[in-house]
């Protein structure tokens, strides 16, 4: 498959599936939900240019490290292993989990449920919740330090998830949005499918076949763990690696459940492919 994905004769789309499948992630597991990564950075423009490198992310870098300044902190924090970390690393966040799942998927059955279970039984505080693809980019690659989230394979194929057609009470910001539809860019002119069929073509552009092995090397290869990935700022709290945390050799019945309740609610990285 890896060979016919380099002469792309299979597209950027499937051979991430593929990988997903191989690394043990899987739709019915929200726990390990297929993980797709950002592509663009530009979601202001009135126009998306596919041609201009300045519309994408930067592939190679995780997004705990789009920005220098941000990079820097993180960098900074694995240094000090703050005194409330219990291991050195650069993420106690992760860029998959249950929560991140059902708060894209929010507006659609039967992840709206599944939100509300994970929350308590109601939505999140509004101006927390998933409303504008803009504002949660710029969260996960510049503003908020504990937001390194990436995608989900529906960003690039289903508009359905994007709207509010449920008429759900989402709540209102405080600044007085009611919250409903998602916001899109000004590229998508208030259109989901507009914005699915942009996004999928920016995913199978050139400029990201060219350099989709880097991310790919990030979340499924060998920059996930050991001194690769911390040359590459992308470790992230040891609880994560499910494969590395041997539960049957912990004894202490509360230590094991404070692991795998942690696991379930932050994420867990995939197999190394």
């Amino acid at each position: 498959v890896s060979f016919l994905w380099q002469k792309r004769e299979i597209s950027n789309f499937d051979y991430l599936m593929y990988l997903n499948t191989l690394a043990g992630r899987s739709y019915s597991d929200y726990m390990q939900y297929p993980v797709f990564p950002w592509v663009l950075a530009d979601y202001h423009s009135e126009t998306l240019n596919l041609t201009n490198p300045r519309t994408f992310r930067d592939l190679s870098k995780p997004m705990g490290a789009q920005t220098v300044e941000r990079k820097r902190k993180f960098i900074q924090r694995y240094n000090e292993v703050e005194k409330n970390l219990s291991a050195q690393c650069h993420y106690c966040t992760h860029y998959s989990s249950a929560i991140i799942v059902a708060s894209y998927l929010v507006r659609i059955e039967p992840f709206t449920q599944t939100f509300c279970s994970l929350q308590g039984g109601s939505f999140d505080v509004a101006d927390r919740m998933f409303h504008s693809v803009k504002s949660t980019w710029e969260s996960a690659s510049r503003d908020n330090m504990s937001d390194v989230r990436e995608l989900i394979p529906e960003f690039f194929y289903l508009p359905e998830f994007l709207t509010n057609a449920n008429h759900f009470e989402l709540g209102c910001m405080q600044d007085g949005t009611v919250l409903g539809d998602v916001q899109l860019p000004p590229w998508a002119d208030g259109d989901p499918h507009k914005f699915i069929l942009l996004h999928r073509q920016a995913l199978e552009s050139d400029y990201v076949s060219a350099r989709l092995h880097h991310w790919i090397d990030l979340i499924f290869g060998h920059k996930q763990h050991g001194s690769a990935a911390v040359e590459a700022v992308n470790t992230y709290h040891p609880y994560f690696y499910g494969d590395k945390t041997d539960l049957n050799n912990i004894k202490d019945p509360l230590i094991k459940s404070t692991i795998l309740g942690f696991i379930s609610n932050f994420g867990q990285i995939p197999k190394q492919v």
